[in-house]
């Protein structure tokens, strides 16, 4: 079993500081965020931008601060978001890309997301798929829905990817997939043998499916973006907090954490910006 990747969403696009007031938000709270995050135990961080005003945004400089910040303080794999907010145009989301990331999220498919629709198109997706591999950008399928890994293998088929691929699935998000061992267990069951996965729990399903990710040879996302909470009624203080749960939650279990530079081997990264 591999050593265990752990990413840290530190901000998503949905949270405010009304509900989570320690949330980041400027490019110097979230790379401050991510090297506290690093210092836990993650490897990767999954960064959504958000303006002065906490408003989600999908600007390329704005990105590019945080990406200078972060990797400026830290080894830390750096991941923007393709996904943004559901109201962002396609051309708005992919600006993350022209930074060359080592990573990138990649939603294959359409879904429900709570009262909105989260609209990932073909002709998006693959445009998406084109670009991260013009640019040697590794992406993580996030998938919401299971027909998403069939549009993410029919990738690898018409040659927008290589394998070996990397999933992460997104489960409990209000109209989509619903967070279960069984849905998981499913997922990991439908990908190829050679691609690595996490899980991602959504609020009150974030630890149990992150010990169970940990127990099946899987990775683990937590943050912010996931989740606000620490226990029941309790915010948690940080997404370092959150991650140092899971460092312990994975000792417990004899399960190693990788460092970023074995996590770059593992995800096939190294040598990019190693």
């Amino acid at each position: 079993m591999s050593k265990l990747i752990i990413t840290a969403a530190l901000t998503g696009a949905e949270v405010t500081r009304e509900q989570q007031p320690n949330l980041p938000i400027t490019p110097q709270e979230i790379s401050a965020a991510a090297l506290e995050a690093y210092q836990a135990g993650a490897a990767i961080v999954h960064v959504h931008a958000r303006r002065k005003d906490g408003s989600p945004t999908q600007d390329r400089d704005i990105y590019g601060e945080i990406q200078r910040l972060v990797t400026g303080a830290s080894p830390l794999i750096f991941q923007p978001s393709t996904g943004g907010a559901t109201w962002h145009s396609a051309a708005e989301r992919l600006q993350p890309l022209d930074l060359s990331p080592e990573m990138a999220t990649l939603s294959t498919g359409t879904c429900n997301f709570g009262r909105d629709i989260f609209a990932n198109p073909q002709d998006f997706y693959e445009k998406a798929a084109r670009i991260m591999q013009e640019r040697g950008v590794k992406p993580e399928f996030e998938v919401f829905e299971a027909g998403m890994i069939d549009n993410a293998l029919r990738l690898v088929r018409d040659g927008f990817v290589q394998a070996p691929l990397h999933f992460n699935f997104v489960l409990g998000v209000p109209g989509a997939m619903s967070a279960s061992v069984r849905n998981l267990s499913f997922l990991v069951d439908s990908i190829p043998p050679d691609a690595t996965w996490t899980v991602s729990g959504i609020g009150r399903f974030e630890t149990p499916l992150a010990a169970a990710a940990i127990a099946m040879g899987g990775h683990v996302r937590v943050g912010f973006e996931d989740n606000i909470y620490y226990g029941r009624g309790e915010l948690a203080t940080s997404n370092a907090q959150l991650v140092a749960r899971i460092v312990r939650i994975a000792n417990e279990l004899g399960r190693q954490v990788a460092t970023p530079d074995q996590a770059r081997e593992i995800l096939g990264l190294a040598g990019k910006n190693a």
